[in-house]
């Protein structure tokens, strides 16, 4: 993900400085030099970073800092303050109360513009209670169109459009007052793209601007670009009246810094962040929360949300209650395994729990992916009765097992073995609850407790 690079030096210069004990001028500068390191090869505007590091030293040089108890974590917060100012505001959509609401989507090629509208309509559909419509106004090319409506048969939302023959503006215009006559309340117009910013791009979308004055034009910007989401912003900015972007390909191996800069210098706001191909991997941006996640304080928040859309929490609690129960058995293994798969990669979940960032990347995802699988395939390969009481599999029975899920006896044992250590897990966890011995106090123990554990590994 963006910022990784960036949160693995920020968190290895805050423990460094944790061990000091005392804030001095020295140490600070030490600490400030090694933020401004990491923030300029996170590729961030050099601008941008002697102003940040200056508003940093200026509040850290306060008498709150200095005769804090804890120094170093004042100046976590400090630092965090100011990356939530260079990320900027949370800026929701423009939504209006009454009559429709027109989001238009304006960007480069290859951008990800087209699949970002459809991403959109699902949130306002199936998160926002509203009733939207696209039209495919990118007659340029041909597979845009094919594209946003398999898109709008994906999520049930219509896509208006008059084929490649009809002008862009002349599909907006029927396109806008098709929506007024079918009673869609929100509007969102895919537009065409180009390789690179040209006169006739800008002239085509100045026009359509100047038609249905939307409510929100939103840019989509890819986060693998570095600093030139900067200049594709300002380019655009000095011909559109931009109100947010969309910043596509979140999730790849960019380093962050046009992401951090772009705010900054063009004031205008993130919207939205794209963390996959998959119609739902598209997140409302919250600058306070990517803080957090920057500085490896976690995402409890966004977690519990995305838990919430992609579990079937119904069953989840069900096969809670069994656990505690001492009921636990190989179909509650499978569920658990079933929802965590959910949640998407493993090490995507760890950098949202606070403190396990940092054990994120000892993670191997194929491996793990891999992992997941196979232990499915043994546990699907089972009769209802194996699974229920799995101590009772004997050799001949793990033999069919390995077969039927192409794998080893050996693994089976694995499996096995896995489930009987996590049912005595569950079995103590019931019986302390039972005796009112699960308080808070005690699960953090264990927690602590499984996070060394994880550290010796």
């Amino acid at each position: 993900m963006a910022f990784d690079s960036l949160s693995d030096r920020l968190n290895k210069t805050f423990r460094d400085l944790a061990g000091k004990g005392k804030l001095t001028d020295s140490n600070m500068e030490e600490m400030l030099k090694e933020v401004r390191l990491a923030l300029l090869e996170a590729d961030v505007n050099y601008r941008i970073v002697k102003d940040f590091l200056n508003h940093i030293r200026e509040r850290a040089r306060g008498e709150d800092v200095l005769n804090s108890v804890s120094p170093s974590e004042m100046l976590v917060k400090i630092v965090h303050d100011e990356i939530v100012h260079l990320l900027g505001e949370e800026a929701p959509l423009n939504i209006q109360e009454s009559g429709i609401t027109t989001i238009m989507l304006v960007g480069l090629q290859g951008t990800g513009k087209t699949t970002s509208v459809a991403k959109i309509a699902n949130i306002l559909k199936h998160k926002m209670n509203r009733n939207p419509m696209m039209i495919a106004a990118d007659v340029i090319r041909p597979a845009a169109i094919e594209q946003l409506q398999t898109l709008g048969k994906e999520i049930d939302v219509e896509v208006f459009t008059k084929g490649v023959e009809t002008s862009a503006l002349e599909t907006v215009k029927e396109g806008m007052r098709y929506a007024k006559e079918n009673s869609f309340d929100t509007v969102l117009i895919d537009t065409a793209g180009r390789l690179h910013i040209d006169e006739e791009l800008m002239n085509e979308l100045s026009l359509i601007e100047r038609e249905v004055h939307p409510h929100d034009i939103l840019l989509t910007v890819d986060a693998m670009t570095g600093q030139d989401i900067v200049n594709v912003a300002t380019a655009f900015k000095d011909q559109l009246p931009l109100t947010g972007l969309v910043v596509t390909k979140f999730d790849g191996d960019s380093r962050g810094g046009g992401v951090l800069s772009v705010k900054s210098i063009t004031q205008v706001p993130i919207k939205f962040v794209g963390e996959g191909e998959k119609i739902e991997d598209l997140d409302v941006f919250y600058p306070n929360r990517m803080a957090d996640r920057i500085l490896g304080m976690g995402d409890i928040v966004t977690l519990v949300e995305r838990a919430q859309e992609k579990m079937d929490l119904e069953a989840a609690e069900k096969s809670a209650e069994k656990m505690l129960k001492g009921n636990f058995d190989m179909d509650d293994m499978l569920l658990q395994f079933e929802q965590v798969e959910k949640l998407g990669p493993l090490g995507g979940i760890m950098k949202m729990l606070p403190g396990f960032n940092q054990f994120a990347g000892m993670i191997d995802e194929n491996e793990a992916t891999a992992g997941l699988k196979q232990t499915k395939a043994i546990i699907q390969s089972m009769t209802k009765e194996e699974r229920k009481n799995p101590s009772r599999i004997r050799s001949t029975m793990k033999k069919r097992i390995a077969k039927g899920s192409g794998t080893s006896v050996n693994d089976v044992n694995r499996v096995i073995s896995q489930f009987e250590k996590t049912k005595k897990a569950m079995d103590m966890m019931g019986s302390m609850q039972k005796r009112g011995a699960l308080n808070e106090e005690t699960l953090e123990k264990m927690l602590s407790s499984a996070e060394q554990r994880f550290n010796k590994k």
